[in-house]
């Protein structure tokens, strides 16, 4: 990779070969995800499988304009940062529910451009509270986010959550032969190479899985050559009042989701996140978000599995990931071409996502490493917010009860970790200065001894 002193390497733009290896490699690490929420989505609504086809590529067309709008930029819209951009899951279950109580497609589009106006006013605010992002905070949301994507990874291994073999022994040795694949290649092929350790374990996998009867095929005979998402397919948007005030909720916890994984990339790529371009990644994820209302598909986010691969493949460059939005676009356009990378077994991208998620936890201990835990109640604070972050993951109907809006809130695992760890932050790092408490606590969590408001504005810039 050509680099200068003058270029900063998340500017660095590689040659062309490693350019479309590199992004090829994002893509297969986010379309498993990507595909999933159309796929939950339609199936609850009982959609036709040529109506499932249609939400499929309208979603991946959606995903890479709203990928290119983060990493390329324009004008306020972009983080400007290798950021891959994906359906959130945190909508699913409200759209569900919106779309089967008589409302259909049309009210989950009318309250998911609701919802994308109202992340693009909010941007603004939401850039001006990383002075409550201190290591202490971004560390632990780093090591939430991580640890609440292992189980994805774990269900890919075993074969896919719901499929009739899942947890043979089979799906298990692929998943880890993936895995020892792209250990090798880490460890002993040359750099470049191992920069494209996941892409070639996947190719390893995929070669494996079809001689054994792996793979299926069938669905690339079935897709067309050429598809195009037109606006509206499913008719006009209809604002339901609900539906508008489920999907608000919704806006804020993708919101606080985005927040941490754009700080983690700034971590992982030198690039820190400052309040303006925080701003202006929240304000393309809102632009992402009514597109894909007018599109036919659904509310967008950062995907924090392809914050694992950067810091795995220290591959920076957001031309890296602008590629993986080149593709994205190009397989919605062609649904024959995504049928083909749909039909890698779950199995082969579990072995690869072990790695890819494992990565994304140890770069939060990385960055919780620079806390002092001496003498202060930081270990309290990683330690509840760790547990409260990690307790819809390992129970996940343990808010079955609480209403609705609360299932949104806190059934997302990470926007629960954020919350607790911000605020408790707060408790013990800030008011507890400001009674005249210990100093050193607050100091080395990012907030200047003193409180106040004085104190709490130095830190927007340097407590991240």
């Amino acid at each position: 990779m050509a680099t200068t002193a003058d270029v900063h390497p998340v500017d660095e733009i590689p040659p062309v070969r490693q350019l479309a290896a590199f992004g090829l490699q994002h893509v297969l690490a986010m379309y498993a995800g990507a595909v999933a929420v159309p796929l939950i989505v339609g199936g609850a609504l009982k959609l036709s499988p040529a109506d499932l086809a249609y939400l499929i590529t309208a979603d991946l067309l959606v995903c890479g304009v709203a990928t290119l709008i983060q990493c390329v930029g324009f004008w306020r819209f972009g983080v400007r940062l290798p950021v891959m951009q994906g359906c959130t899951f945190a909508a699913v279950t409200p759209m569900v529910l919106i779309g089967t109580t008589g409302g259909g497609l049309p009210a989950i589009y009318g309250s998911v451009i609701v919802a994308g106006l109202a992340i693009m006013l909010l941007a603004p605010l939401f850039g001006r509270l990383l002075r409550f992002f201190p290591p202490l905070v971004t560390g632990t949301v780093i090591l939430i986010i991580g640890i609440s994507l292992l189980p994805v990874a774990g269900n890919w291994a075993a074969g896919g959550a719901g499929a009739k073999d899942f947890g043979e022994p089979r799906n298990l040795a692929l998943a880890g032969f993936v895995l020892a694949v792209v250990l090798g290649v880490q460890r002993f092929a040359p750099a470049f190479l191992s920069r494209i350790a996941v892409l070639l374990g996947i190719a390893a996998g995929l070669a494996v899985a079809v001689p054994f009867g792996f793979t299926d095929f069938g669905g690339v005979g079935d897709a067309g050559w050429v598809g195009v998402s037109t606006p509206f397919h499913f008719g006009a948007p209809q604002f339901r009042a609900s539906a508008v005030v489920s999907m608000l909720v919704v806006a804020l916890v993708t919101m606080t989701e985005t927040t941490g994984d754009l700080i983690a990339v700034g971590e992982l790529t030198g690039r820190k996140a400052a309040p303006r371009p925080l701003a202006d990644g929240l304000r393309a994820d809102g632009l992402s978000t009514v597109l894909g209302g007018v599109f036919n598909t659904f509310p967008y986010t950062a995907y924090a599995q392809n914050v694992g691969l950067v810091g795995m493949t220290r591959v920076r460059s957001r031309w890296v990931v602008a590629a993986a939005g080149g593709i994205l676009v190009l397989l919605g356009l062609l649904p024959k071409l995504g049928a083909v990378v749909a039909a890698i077994p779950a199995p082969v991208l579990g072995g690869a996502g072990l790695v890819m998620f494992g990565t994304v936890a140890a770069s939060g201990l990385r960055t919780l490493a620079r806390v002092d835990f001496k003498d202060n109640d930081n270990l309290t604070v990683v330690a509840v917010s760790v547990a409260i972050g990690l307790l819809p993951v390992g129970v996940p109907t343990v808010y079955a009860k609480f209403p609705d809006w609360f299932q949104t809130v806190m059934n997302s695992g990470i926007s629960a970790g954020c919350l607790s760890a911000i605020v408790l932050n707060l408790l013990f790092n800030h008011f507890a200065v400001r009674r005249g408490g210990s100093a050193a606590g607050a100091e080395r969590a990012g907030l200047p001894v003193g409180g106040g408001e004085e104190a709490v504005e130095q830190t927007g810039e340097e407590a991240v």
